[in-house]
């Protein structure tokens, strides 16, 4: 028999979408198993990013690397993150899911050996952009275990709960690297690292999904396709990722690198568009409502930025480390998880305007209590507004996928364009608000900066006895008068440019609530037009039906 033919499935086993497994009846004990598995293997592809993101500081001294170039890491992450899904998909309708599950976190762990090796920046940016492919399968796997976990009825919660664990992998990151750092420094992150792979890969070999239908799919073009979209959205990654770094109109290469994601880019939708089977159906993606999912969850993930470029890099610019900010993140974790709880339990298959709205109220109402922070802010300070933060990152994202698998459901040949949709509006949606939300903060800096030094003069008492308190500081190690008013200066510029970065990020909060509250009211305006569609086409139709004719035998 060919390996391709179709099996004999009972209908509640037959899988729902081409390479996804089937859902054959388990017992409570082996659902158990399921759920436990999908955690420890979504939490091990959440983790492959979220340590090295929570640790550059300690990471670019191990290194021996610059600022600048230890930014590489988490780029060459998603570079590869982003696009491996085009391949991906198609690996498990026609290789099978055992080939998937055992290939790609066997190559994760191998990967997080590899990390061990590491010497140079040069490896470990070709490391981590491995990890970014491995990182990819993982996340799919851990959503198909999280489904087993779950009976027919309510299967799409289960997929709920998988989307959202993966997403605690950053703040749990932020919680307990401090300890592993001071273990075995920056080896004992891969060493962690490794040790989840390993139990990942032991708990999927022990526990194997159910099978799926196999069926021949790759064709030549996929590879053409692949190899323009692949490098182009890595080049516009690597834009998006360096240029408030290197900053955009400094560096050369962020001009030519921005003109080669352009044309592979569009090259690739040229292909794919004329394409008689395309990886990408343009036509479908181009519709309306996958363009409102695409741009909504672009712009909640934009906003969800406030977290990491918010709150944490305030946070870093008063001088504080993550193992101070414990407590923050520890509310930030429990947030997610209730997130994920309250979605689960109050999920409504084709409604996102709800958990959308709820989402984005709490972002709004996050960023506002962040927008009054004084350099005296501490964690403890923030935590009502990173829970709310934390809350809304997982509330929204399980209906945002349903009401996307709705469409795929319907129309399974375009199982990968959504794949891909939702890969890119999540990863594409982080970029940009990281990438727009630091060069408006580096901005206001500036201008701060310039509105406090422009008021900062001897002639001022108030100034020159700031002066005077600073240097006498250092009285008991400098004797020359002129040296210890130098440091009373620097002292002083210190601390204006410190209130600058303040007020400054409290212009980011602002901005923040203020997208998110537009968000809102534009989903809200879009819902309150197709409802006022809708009965205006009930009222048309009824008008339209004939009158019922009178019974003459009445």
């Amino acid at each position: 028999m060919s390996r391709y033919a179709p099996r004999e499935w009972a209908e509640h086993e037959r899988p729902k979408i081409p390479g996804s497994p089937s859902t054959p009846l388990h017992s409570p004990r082996r659902r158990v198993a399921f759920a436990l598995v999908g955690f420890i293997v979504a939490i091990t592809g959440g983790l492959g990013n979220a340590l090295v993101t929570a640790n550059l500081l300690n990471l670019q001294g191990a290194l021996g690397a610059t600022s600048a170039e230890v930014q590489w890491l988490p780029a060459a992450y998603v570079m590869t993150n982003v696009s491996v899904n085009l391949i991906l998909v198609k690996f498990r309708q026609q290789f099978g899911l055992r080939a998937f599950t055992e290939v790609f976190l066997a190559l994760y762990a191998l990967v997080a050996f590899a990390h061990l090796f590491v010497h140079g920046l040069e490896s470990a940016i070709a490391v981590r952009a491995a990890h970014g492919i491995a990182g990819a399968a993982l996340s799919t796997l851990g959503l198909y275990y999280m489904m087993q976990a779950f009976s027919a009825e309510h299967r799409l919660r289960g997929l709920v709960v998988g989307i959202g664990v993966a997403q605690l992998a950053t703040p749990l990151a932020r919680i307990f690297s401090a300890e592993l750092l001071e273990f075995g420094e920056w080896r004992g992150l891969y060493l962690f690292e490794l040790g989840m792979a390993l139990v990942a890969l032991g708990g999927v070999l022990m526990l194997r999904l159910p099978p799926s239908d196999r069926m021949k799919v790759f064709e030549k073009t996929d590879f053409l396709t692949f190899a323009l979209f692949a490098p182009g959205m890595a080049l516009l990654c690597a834009v998006l990722s360096l240029g408030r770094v290197d900053w955009w109109f400094d560096a050369e290469w962020i001009g030519w690198a921005l003109s080669g994601a352009i044309v592979l880019l569009t090259c690739a939708i040229a292909v794919e568009h004329f394409r008689a089977n395309p990886l990408i159906n343009t036509r479908w993606l181009a519709s309306g409502t996958m363009v409102r999912l695409g741009v909504s969850v672009l712009l909640i993930r934009f906003a969800l930025s406030e977290q990491s470029t918010g709150a944490v890099g305030f946070m870093q610019a008063l001088g504080l480390t993550n193992d101070q900010m414990h407590g923050m993140f520890a509310m930030v974790a429990l947030g997610c998880a209730l997130g994920i709880v309250a979605s689960a339990l109050t999920l409504v298959p084709g409604r996102m305007i709800v958990p959308s709205s709820i989402a984005l109220a709490c972002i709004a109402v996050g960023a506002l209590l962040d927008a009054h922070s004084t350099s005296l802010t501490r964690p403890q300070d923030m935590m009502l507004s990173q829970f709310l933060i934390g809350f809304g990152s997982t509330y929204f994202l399980g209906p945002a996928m349903i009401l996307g698998m709705g469409q795929v459901i319907a129309q399974p040949r375009n199982l990968i364009t959504f794949v891909v949709l939702f890969g890119m509006a999540q990863n594409l949606g982080g970029l940009v608000g990281t990438a727009a939300l630091g060069t408006f903060q580096t901005v206001r800096e500036k201008y701060h900066s310039s509105q406090l030094v422009e008021h900062l003069t001897l002639q001022d008492p108030l100034v020159a006895a700031r002066v005077q308190a600073g240097a006498a500081a250092y009285a008991p190690a400098i004797a020359d008068p002129a040296a210890r008013n130098a440091m009373g200066m620097r002292a002083l510029g210190t601390a204006a440019s410190r209130e600058a970065n303040v007020l400054a990020y409290n212009d980011v909060f602002m901005l923040i609530a203020a997208i998110a509250l537009l968000t809102m009211v534009w989903m809200l305006i879009h819902r309150l037009r197709l409802l006022r569609r809708d009965r205006a086409l009930a009222r048309a139709a009824a008008a339209s039906s004939p009158l019922p004719v009178p019974n003459p035998a009445r």
